[in-house]
């Protein structure tokens, strides 16, 4: 009896939900949607400032706020901060100032105008690109992997470090691969001036302090019942704990002190344009519960139902959509706080969690396909009852009253007033005390309510008057290899539109019709400068799209990791003439060992001091051929071993064994790894010394005396 109530409360409730939906977008573009992902500012030391898109106030940093395109943060003397987008964690030292220029589902364009950056992507999809963009070079991530960009005072240079992964740096018309192991040096603006080499051990305490935030993420016993993707999961270990739920699978239940702790009580609401009012929680955790799946009462205990974990190979994945806040409101005429359906008044605002299989309806403007991702990512949710529902109940307008399983939970409801909601003041201690018979009786609402923000709605929590970046580094251009989307609406222009729709926030495209009436998206953005196409032509006998070829390679992609990593030391020079001599930072020539710049343009290659009229052009495309045959060959070897290692973590996630087991696996494929990097630079080195030797017999064979041998191939005249 009790699964068919529960059927029918969610066939009820996604039909109300549907229902109310439609008449705000009933069919809906996708590209009006909102991005399904964002960053979130996950730590904070020292003195972090933060400045919000369309804004000109700059206010401390608060943790759990999401950054979106056109937000930036500044880390003072002394201070340092994370953020987390999906696998990716981004990590700024002190003196760092950081914006995004674009964040969506596909691209993560970051604007470092000075400063240390740490980059780590664990996972890159096919159609994922990101870019960190500096005042003199764009540098593209094309790998998963480790990285580490930092941008001198001055702004005319760009140090570049590759611990893992593959990435390319554009810039001064020129490109260049930095391979995994590799560092580079890029001087000057108008044409940079490259030295890439061999990566050392001189790690400082910012990449120590890098280092222990990776291994805490590593070490999330968390990753085991919810997805990798969920932004904040890590921090689930230390501040709860998993057990199993009957009727509700693994249920996380966090440890609090507060008495009558509820959830979405204890922080403050804003507005970030395009999803409306935003949830911003307290806790040192309160990101991933808040704004993925749903809360739960077991025994009179909230517990929270997570996304489910990313799927073995077979099974439908789709990956979990950020929401800003799954709560439902409370309003109706006969509930004082109540938030007053079709522009009723009220004194208050009141909302409750969403529970297991209940239905979120964003206030914002979206397609249908938005509707049923961000409901079957976030709870278990049937993608074909929401598609019927959709059609059923929207078309015929057939609407049911129902009611939510959380408006009657203890404590489930939490009211204040509007005052306090518009202006980011913290809830837990602003609450308005509501009767629990109005409770049960009130209308639910599935809408945000029809409140216009305020200035103080898009700062937020944190307090006026935090340190800001000197000028020089707000205004510092930097060079862009993607184009940027145009530069954010002031909020003046967002609240007209915002009061012009009712209160709601406007889709999409009607944001994008403001920002081609203002004067700054009609000309260019003055400080973004597009990377000159590269004047160097690809190497010859060189696969199409490898790191280093400039015409082929559009945009970033995942990949298998490169790991013919060289000694390398160069200046590109444009003009096509070599650069003669050993540059600052190369071994002497009389090390004996060769160097190889196939990957790089021919224009950036030094000669080395041989004149390059000795060498046989034939000779040369032949080494080139075998080169590229060995990287080749080195990555087949890499996929069999990286195949390997996927089968075997689906064997250990499925047999879900102990943490030893899983340690030793990875210690075990580690070694693997290091042994066939060793493999493969003893086959470099080999087969680099016989193409040395061959060259000098090339060159040590006499010009003026012409062979008097003739060739194997010809044949002396046959006399009959």
């Amino acid at each position: 009896m009790r699964k068919h109530l529960l059927k029918l409360t969610t066939l009820l409730s996604v039909a109300l939900a549907v229902a109310l939906f439609a008449p705000q977008r009933a069919a809906a573009d996708d590209d009006d949607d909102p991005p399904s992902r964002v960053a979130r500012l996950s730590y904070a030391h020292g003195t972090v400032s933060f400045n919000p898109a369309g804004t000109d106030d700059w206010v401390s940093a608060v943790v759990n706020r999401p950054i979106t395109t056109g937000d930036k943060l500044w880390t003072d003397n002394g201070a340092r901060a994370e953020l987390h987008i999906g696998s990716a964690a981004i990590r700024l030292s002190s003196n760092t100032g950081f914006s995004f220029l674009n964040l969506d589902d596909r691209m993560a364009q970051i604007r470092l105008t000075e400063g240390t950056l740490n980059v780590r992507v664990r996972r890159l999809e096919q159609d994922e690109s990101f870019e960190v963009d500096t005042p003199n070079l764009a540098f593209s991530i094309l790998r998963p992997g480790n990285y580490k960009i930092n941008v001198n005072e001055a702004g005319d240079s760009t140090f570049v470090v590759v611990r893992e992964g593959e990435g390319e740096v554009t810039g001064g018309g020129s490109a260049y691969a930095i391979h995994p192991r590799e560092t580079g040096t890029f001087s000057g603006t108008e044409q940079l001036d490259a030295d890439i080499q061999r990566f050392g051990d001189n790690d400082d305490d910012f990449d120590h302090w890098c280092g222990d935030r990776d291994r805490r993420e590593d070490r999330s016993q968390s990753s085991r019942y919810v997805s990798s993707d969920v932004i904040g999961y890590e921090d689930l270990d230390d501040n709860g704990g998993w057990r199993p739920v009957p009727e509700y699978g693994t249920v996380w239940f966090p440890h609090t002190v507060i008495v009558g702790w509820a959830p979405y009580r204890y922080g403050h609401w804003v507005w970030i344009s395009p999803w409306g009012w935003t949830w911003v929680d307290d806790a040192p955790w309160g990101f991933a519960p808040f704004h993925y799946g749903r809360w739960v009462t077991v025994a009179g205990v909230w517990g929270w139902m997570p996304c489910a974990p990313r799927a073995v190979v077979g099974v439908a994945y789709v990956r979990p959509v950020y929401a800003p806040a799954l709560v439902a409101w409370v309003g109706g005429p006969h509930f004082s706080v109540g938030i007053g359906i079709g522009g009723g008044g009220g004194v208050g605002v009141a909302w409750f969690p969403l529970g297991p299989r209940e239905v979120y309806v964003p206030s914002y403007h979206v397609s249908r396909t938005y509707v049923t991702n961000v409901n079957v990512s976030n709870t278990t949710v049937n993608n074909t009852v929401v598609n019927n529902y959709y059609n059923n109940v929207v078309v015929n307008k057939n609407v049911t009253n129902i009611r939510y399983m959380n408006q009657t939970a203890p404590n489930g409801v939490t009211a204040t007033s509007q005052q306090d909601f518009t202006s980011a003041q913290p809830v837990g201690r602003n609450m308005i005390k509501v009767n629990q018979r109005e409770i049960a009786s009130a209308q639910p609402n599935p809408t945000t309510p029809t409140v216009a923000p305020q200035q103080r709605s898009v700062l937020g929590a944190g307090a006026a008057g935090a340190a800001r970046p000197p000028a020089r580094f707000q205004e510092r251009p930097v060079v862009a290899k993607t184009p940027p989307p145009p530069a954010p609406v002031s909020f003046v222009k967002q609240q007209q539109a915002i009061q012009a729709n009712g209160g709601r926030p406007p889709d999409v495209s009607q944001m994008r019709q403001v920002q081609m009436q203002t004067e700054s998206a009609q000309q260019a953005r003055p400080n973004i400068k597009i990377a000159p196409p590269s004047n160097a032509a690809m190497p010859q006998n060189i696969q199409a799209n490898r790191p280093g070829s400039v015409q082929n390679n559009n945009g970033n992609r995942a990949g298998q990791q490169q790991t013919n990593v060289q000694n390398n030391s160069n200046k590109p020079n444009n003009a096509g003439q070599p650069i003669q001599g050993n540059q600052p930072g190369n071994l002497p020539a009389s090390t004996g060992r060769n160097k190889s710049y196939n990957d790089r343009p021919p224009a950036a290659r030094p000669s080395g001091g041989t004149p390059s009229s000795t060498v046989n052009p034939q000779i040369d495309q032949r080494h080139q051929q075998q080169l590229e045959q060995l990287r080749l060959k080195q990555d087949q070897e890499r996929q069999r071993i990286e195949q390997k290692q996927v089968q075997e973590q689906q064997k250990v996630q499925q047999k879900n064994v102990e943490d030893s087991r899983r340690q030793q696996v990875g210690q075990k494929q580690q070694q693997q790894l290091q042994q066939l990097e060793q493999k493969h630079e003893q086959q470099q080195q080999k087969l680099q010394q016989k193409q040395e030797q061959e060259r000098q017999k090339q060159q040590e064979r006499p010009k003026d005396k012409p062979s008097s041998k003739p060739p194997k191939d010809d044949k002396p005249p046959h006399r009959g």
